[in-house]
C-alpha cells in the first residue's frame, strides 16, 4: 500500500506493508497535515508514516475519526480520564515517531475509534483531532458567564478554538496575521481582537504571539497555551507579573466526567458544517503529498488546513 514518509529527498509516497496488527482496519478517507508534520518534515524527522489527524471507513461501512493517543488505561492518570498524561512507556501518538494515518489503510485499537455523528462527512472528519485539541483547551480555560475571550493565531487550531468557544455560548474575537485568516474568521462570526480580555488563547506558538496574549489579557486574566514550544516558553515577565496573569497549559485531549473530548469535537463539527468548509482550504490526492506539504507550509498560499485523500 501507499504511505507518506519523509526521506533524504523530502516527503515521498512510498510502498509500505499492509496493516496486520490486531484491531480494527480502516480504509483511510482523509488525513490532515498538521503544523507539527510540516515542522518535522522540514527538520528531517524520518522513520515512520506521518499523520495523526485522520479518519476512515471500517469493513462494515461505518465511518470513524481516530483518537490517535496510545495509552495504558491502567495508570492513575488514565483512570482519572487524563489519557494524554499516561505515564506508561508505551504512551505516545500515532503519526508521531510511530506509523500514522497518511496511507491507504491502518489498523487501530477499538478504543481509538470515534464514531461520526450525522452531519459529519468522513472526508472532513480528519478535523476531529485538531478540533479536540481546541476543545480541550477551551474547556481547560474554565470560562464563566460574561467573560470576554480572545484567540491569538489564525491557523486551524486558533479558528477551531474560536468555534469551540462560540459553541459554548461565549463571544470571541481573534487576532490573525493573514487576510485569508480574517476572511475565515468572519465566516465563523468571530470578531477582531480589541481591548482587554478575561481569557486569551495562545494558538500562535511564537514569542511575539505569546507577548500579544499577555497584552490582551486583563489584570488577573488567564492565558491558555495551545501553541507548541519545543524548548523554553517565552512568557513575558514584567507584564505577566504586573497583571498577575495565570498561564494554563493544555495538551491534546482526554475525558471529562466520562465524556471524550474527541466525541464533543465531532459533535461540534457535525453541528456546524461551516467550520469544516472554512477551515479546510486545500485537498490533494495522496500521491501529491509532497505538493500538499509545500502548500501547508506556505501561509501566504492561503492555506489553513490541507487534507490528503488516499
Amino acid at each position: 500500500m501507499r504511505a507518506v514518509r519523509n526521506t533524504d529527498q523530502g516527503i515521498l509516497v512510498a510502498e509500505a506493508d499492509e496493516p496486520e496488527a490486531p484491531g480494527v482496519r480502516l480504509t483511510v478517507a482523509s488525513a490532515g497535515i498538521c503544523g507539527t508534520d510540516v515542522n518535522f518534515a522540514t527538520g528531517g524527522v524520518q522513520g515512520y508514516t506521518y499523520g495523526h489527524e485522520f479518519a476512515g471507513t471500517a469493513a462494515d461501512g461505518r465511518c470513524y475519526a481516530v483518537e490517535p493517543t496510545v495509552y495504558c488505561g491502567e495508570c492513575g492518570q488514565c483512570r482519572a480520564g487524563h489519557v494524554q498524561r499516561c505515564v506508561a512507556p508505551e504512551h505516545g501518538t500515532l503519526g508521531i515517531f510511530r506509523d500514522g494515518g497518511m496511507c491507504d489503510a491502518v489498523t487501530v485499537s477499538e478504543n481509538m475509534l470515534v464514531p461520526l455523528p450525522d452531519g459529519l462527512d468522513v472526508r472532513d472528519a480528519c478535523l476531529v483531532e485538531p478540533a479536540s485539541v481546541a476543545w480541550h483547551g477551551v474547556r481547560g480555560a474554565a470560562l464563566t458567564p460574561g467573560e470576554r475571550v480572545a484567540v491569538v493565531g489564525g491557523g486551524s487550531i486558533g479558528l477551531l478554538a474560536a468555534a469551540a468557544t462560540r459553541q459554548r455560548g461565549f463571544d470571541v474575537d481573534i487576532e490573525v496575521r493573514h487576510k485569508h485568516q480574517r476572511i475565515a474568521a468572519e465566516r465563523l462570526e468571530v470578531g477582531s481582537a480589541e481591548g482587554l480580555y478575561d481569557v486569551v488563547i495562545d494558538a500562535a506558538g511564537s514569542e511575539t504571539g505569546l507577548a500579544r496574549c499577555a497584552e490582551l489579557a486583563r489584570p488577573g486574566g488567564r492565558v491558555v497555551l495551545l501553541g507548541v514550544y519545543q524548548h523554553t516558553i517565552p512568557i513575558p515577565g514584567v507584564v505577566s507579573l504586573v497583571k498577575e496573569l495565570a498561564y494554563v497549559h493544555s495538551i491534546a485531549y482526554g475525558r471529562h466526567d466520562g465524556v471524550r473530548d474527541t466525541e464533543q469535537a465531532a459533535a461540534l463539527l457535525a453541528g456546524n458544517p461551516a467550520i469544516a468548509q472554512t477551515v479546510i482550504t486545500h485537498r490533494f490526492p495522496l500521491d501529491e503529498a509532497a505538493e500538499a506539504f509545500r502548500v501547508a507550509g506556505d501561509r501566504a498560499s492561503g492555506a489553513i488546513k490541507v487534507v490528503l485523500h488516499p
